[in-house]
């Protein structure tokens, strides 16, 4: 699953002066609505609510498909027709400018050094933008549900989570559920579906204690997110391990990984003596730089690119991410970085592309191959994608996995690919990233019957 940032700028629009009375700017008071597109047909809703105090005006940002809500507002100016709200929290400023009607505000999102168009338009009834989610769980549940904090002194954070157990004394097998990339909270909250909610849900009733936890700088959870690689994440699982290890009614301990998180189970496993087994979910079998020009390809046709233009797109990226391999200097790579994509990316969010393609988590991600930890691995280890994954491809990926597993002698896994499924394991049309958010399904049942079914096995 790909890294989401929100992105922003300055946009200033210029009115002809009429020689008549002025009227009163319209109230921001309320409710607004905005959408950000964000690349590969990926929309990011953000919603501000805004509130006029004795104090001045305030309120709270929710990011809705990133699952993250309450994010306070650093400051709210009207001046005229002229708008700025900061968000100082996730270093982001909107500006913009009422419309003749007000009930639109015109502008540009900024976020560090990337900017994109936002229009804000008033809602009245927040209710009516929930999707459905048939899937997510409602309370109150037949199992133990308890919110918990552990240290990971490693890296000197403390990391928050939420424990379910199941009813009785056990002993239980228990899980480590490791979300993919991005900034995911402990349900890996995304376009209103929480994946890792529904499959808790699904494992804890079927007899599997599972931890879900905050990655470090989300939620609750210490630390700073922006300045981790794989690797820290990581370290974190093995945190979360230790903490397992400590339950009196755990008996082994397994992980579950979902995309970068697939990468980080085996990466965990082939050091922990205490992990009893992996689930891989959309793993990646190779390194990112080569899964990445593929990602691209695939990503084209589910757009309905030609198949000769997919094969372009693919091969642009591939030579962009040499530009990035092929240099230990950091200096040199954001130059010729920049060479490289000029033309190609507009000037104003050049800065904010070369900046995330040249930080240290994409840096380690092109490098790091799992296939390296997988041939280390001789647990039992279940492998799952979907047909239409377009993120991690399966004809990519499932080949490299099995083949690192057999090399490295493990003869206690299994590797399957369930048709017309996507990277989320959402029954799809046609996998593309823009279907997510439409399809009401949070994961197939075939999957999670899958997963429970094999551990319990296992």
């Amino acid at each position: 699953m790909q890294r989401f940032l929100l992105v922003l700028a300055i946009f200033a629009l210029t009115l002809t002066a009429i020689a008549q009375p002025i009227a009163p700017p319209p109230s921001v008071q309320g409710d607004w609505l905005g959408s950000l597109t964000v690349g590969n047909g990926l929309s990011l809703r953000i919603l501000f609510h805004i509130q006029n105090t004795p104090g001045g005006l305030t309120g709270t940002m929710d990011s809705i498909d990133q699952g993250a809500r309450g994010i306070p507002l650093t400051a709210v100016a009207v001046q005229g027709a002229d708008v700025t709200i900061n968000v100082k929290a996730v270093a982001g400023v909107f500006i913009g400018k009422f419309t003749a009607a007000g009930d639109s505000i015109e502008g540009q999102w900024t976020q560090g050094a990337g900017r994109l168009p936002l229009t804000l338009t008033r809602i009245k009834n927040t209710a009516a933008i929930a999707a459905h989610r048939p899937q997510t769980p409602v309370k109150p549940y037949p199992y133990h549900s308890e919110d918990v904090t552990f240290q990971n002194p490693s890296a000197a954070i403390q990391l928050a989570g939420t424990l379910t157990r199941p009813e009785g004394k056990g002993p239980f097998t228990a899980v480590v559920l490791i979300a993919g990339s991005g900034p995911h909270n402990r349900d890996e909250e995304i376009m209103e579906h929480k994946p890792f909610l529904v499959l808790s849900d699904y494992l804890t009733r079927h007899g599997v204690e599972v931890l879900r936890v905050d990655k470090r700088g989300i939620g609750q959870s210490g630390g700073k997110f922006s300045d981790a690689t794989t690797a820290d994440f990581a370290t974190d699982a093995e945190a979360a391990i230790a903490f397992l290890k400590s339950r009196p009614e755990v008996s082994r301990i397994g992980l579950i990984g979902h995309s970068e998180g697939a990468e980080v189970a085996p990466m965990v496993a082939a050091r922990n003596k205490n992990v009893a087994f992996i689930v891989l979910l959309a793993g990646p079998g190779v390194s990112g730089a080569d899964l990445l020009p593929e990602q691209v390809r695939q990503l084209a046709l589910a757009r309905g690119e030609s198949e000769a233009t997919a094969n372009r797109a693919a091969e642009g990226q591939r030579e962009v991410l040499a530009v990035i391999t092929g240099e230990k200097d950091l200096d040199t790579i954001q130059r010729n970085l920049t060479d490289k994509l000029k033309g190609t990316v507009p000037d104003s969010q050049m800065a904010g592309v070369v900046t995330t393609m040249t930080s240290p988590w994409y840096r380690y991600f092109l490098a790091y191959n799992p296939a390296t930890d997988l041939a280390k691995l001789h647990i039992p280890v279940l492998a799952l994608s979907g047909s239409l994954d377009r993120q991690v491809a399966p004809a990519q990926n499932l080949p490299s996995i099995r083949q690192a597993l057999t090399d490295g002698g493990n003869q206690h896994f299994e590797v399957v690919e369930f048709p017309g499924l996507n990277h989320l394991f959402q029954t799809a049309k046609t996998g593309a990233v823009s279907e997510y958010a439409s399809i009401e399904e949070t994961i197939a049942p075939q999957v999670l019957e899958k997963i429970a079914t094999w551990i319990n096995a296992n």
